[in-house]
């Protein structure tokens, strides 16, 4: 079980409503990520809990929820982080720079209590999990490493037939990339009510021309932002998947398709 050694407080907007939130996080020995929103119900980081994959993930209560914590909880996996209370002000978790960067930067800046002699506990599954869908797919087989790769082949020129596979060499390209999605939908979205909080600054939009509306901060910094959701996604299960000795193999694939895995997933992890 590994917690933070102190209190972090972050305050941002939200990508879907643009209202600011104060969360704070702090050290847990309970063994689980707990939220606690608004002075409501608190719930756990499960995917029991998952409410809604619309536009993001939503945990939480009938009484309660929390509005995109994929790009948290991602970070709480990057960082080994099993045991913490989040609480909120609002319902939506801060969009930030759109990536799990400045959650990682600010659990390291307040540091771990896991003991430097500590060891990994890896898990493998009892049998291939998988959930097959037209063109979409998502399949996790048993191996002696972690592999991890995603695929997508978008409407645009450099997100064509493409894919990315996971290396610790190149995490921190998968934990910086941002949030994405077509310009061209963006006020679509914000006449519906979503997206009131996108900016340059935290959302790599993509043109009609083939461009982009910012610098990438990485080539196909779209697809390792789609990794980043499924690691986020994954750990809803209540294990790491960066602590998975498992081939995952996800090809054009979203939250709704992450959490359906996760649930059959869940049940099915075992410790080696």
């Amino acid at each position: 079980m590994t917690t933070i050694k102190k209190e972090i407080k972050i305050v941002g907007n939200g990508l879907m409503k643009n209202i600011p939130c104060e969360l704070t996080m702090f050290p847990s020995k309970s063994g689980q990520i707990r939220y606690f929103v608004k002075d409501k119900d608190s719930f756990t980081a499960d995917v029991d809990n998952v409410l809604s994959t619309d536009h993001c993930v939503v945990l939480g209560t009938k009484k309660a929820r929390a509005i995109l914590t994929e790009h948290l909880t991602a970070a709480l996996a990057f960082c080994g982080i099993d045991s913490v209370d989040i609480c909120m002000t609002e319902e939506e978790v801060p969009i930030l720079d759109g990536s799990s960067l400045k959650w990682v930067e600010a659990i390291k800046e307040a540091g771990t209590d896991r003991p430097f002699f500590a060891k990994d506990t890896y898990y493998t599954i009892s049998e291939p999990v998988y959930y097959v869908n037209g063109k979409t797919s998502l399949v996790v087989l048993p191996a002696d490493n972690l592999f991890i790769s995603y695929a997508v082949n978008y409407d645009h020129p450099d997100l064509t037939r493409k894919f990315v596979n996971y290396n610790p060499r190149n995490k921190y390209e998968i934990i910086e990339a941002r949030t994405f999605g077509f310009y061209r939908d963006l006020k679509k979205f914000q006449m519906l009510g979503f997206a009131q909080g996108v900016s340059q600054e935290n959302t790599v939009g993509l043109t009609d021309d083939g461009g982009y509306t910012t610098k990438l901060r990485s080539e196909n910094e779209q697809i390792k932002h789609k990794m980043l959701d499924l690691i986020g996604d994954l750990y809803l299960t209540g294990v790491n998947p960066l602590n998975m000795r498992c081939q995952i193999l996800a090809k054009e694939a979203g939250h709704a398709v992450h959490i359906k895995v996760a649930k059959m997933l869940k049940d099915k992890l075992i410790e080696i």
